[in-house]
């Protein structure tokens, strides 16, 4: 056979079409093979993890911080960092400046948490905190701006905390007049902790700490819950708070309520599940 010295022949048009399409598919494979490789080559980025906030927790008047216990375990069983300071119960002017100077040591979001009198504490210390994301309220007064605890718990007929059930008890340095008020250990069952055991409600009464009758009469100042989304937890059986005063004061703070149907004003104490899980909605809003 003769040696071809001839001009190569063009291939038909078609065929060319093909053979450029396939480069081209070839040339995108590859580019695209190497991006993925580069990008299984570095590490993968995730979302950093929202951080849980802590939980604080105040006791009111005529108990402690041990009421909570039965919601701490909860909280904690669920990864959350949860205090329970002592709430001094001097007054509100005093007990909130000492729990905004808590609030203070903690980094990150707060849910911050009150029962009875320590409602009022939290309205008022945590007014302009930026840090506190939710309040709750359990069983707790929720007074706006110049209103007094006092005012409250009368505003509404039924409840035990009027002068016969208390006893008075002079302490060091009061203003004339003042006194420590504490429950009577004979009612405080039926005013307190109605429907608990015997047992448990004589260990409360005798346990209990007492509150400065100045913390009746004081202003309240600009509440928090203008500003701060809130949570209420409503006991149908609470003789310290009557319920229709509790539903009044987180209808007008625009709530979000959670009523516990013959839980007393211990709630927390009777009921610390229920608590707990409105606790953790105020912290799952707050994440």
């Amino acid at each position: 056979m003769k040696p071809f010295n001839g001009p190569i022949p063009r291939l038909p048009r078609l065929l060319r079409t093909k053979v450029a399409t396939l480069g081209a598919l070839g040339a995108v494979a590859a580019s695209a093979f190497a991006g993925s490789a580069a990008a299984d080559a570095s590490p993968r980025q995730s979302a950093p993890a929202v951080p849980k906030p802590s939980v604080v927790l105040v006791h009111g008047a005529w108990g402690d911080s041990a009421n909570w216990n039965g919601v701490i375990r909860r909280l904690q069983h669920d990864g959350y960092t949860v205090y329970a300071p002592p709430n001094p119960l001097q007054g509100i002017p005093d007990d909130s400046a000492y729990l905004r100077d808590f609030l203070d040591t903690i980094s990150g979001p707060i849910v911050l948490v009150g029962h009875s009198y320590g409602g009022a504490v939290i309205t008022n210390a945590a007014t302009g905190d930026a840090q506190v994301k939710a309040l709750v309220y359990v069983d707790g007064f929720e007074p706006a701006a110049n209103e007094t605890i006092g005012q409250l718990v009368t505003a509404q007929p039924g409840t035990c905390v009027v002068p016969a059930n208390l006893s008075l008890v002079p302490y060091p340095g009061a203003p004339t007049g003042a006194a420590d008020a504490y429950v009577k250990q004979s009612v405080f069952g039926s005013c307190m902790a109605n429907g608990l055991n015997p047992t448990v409600t004589g260990e409360l009464a005798a346990t209990q700490h007492p509150l400065t009758t100045l913390a009746l009469g004081q202003e309240s100042g600009t509440p928090a819950w203008l500003t701060v989304p809130s949570w209420a937890v409503i006991g149908t059986a609470d003789h310290a708070i009557p319920p229709a005063e509790l539903e009044y004061m987180a209808k007008r703070a625009h709530s979000r309520v959670t009523v516990i149907p013959h839980a007393p004003h211990l709630s927390m104490v009777s009921n610390p599940g229920a608590v707990t899980e409105t606790i953790l909605d105020a912290a799952h809003a707050a994440s």
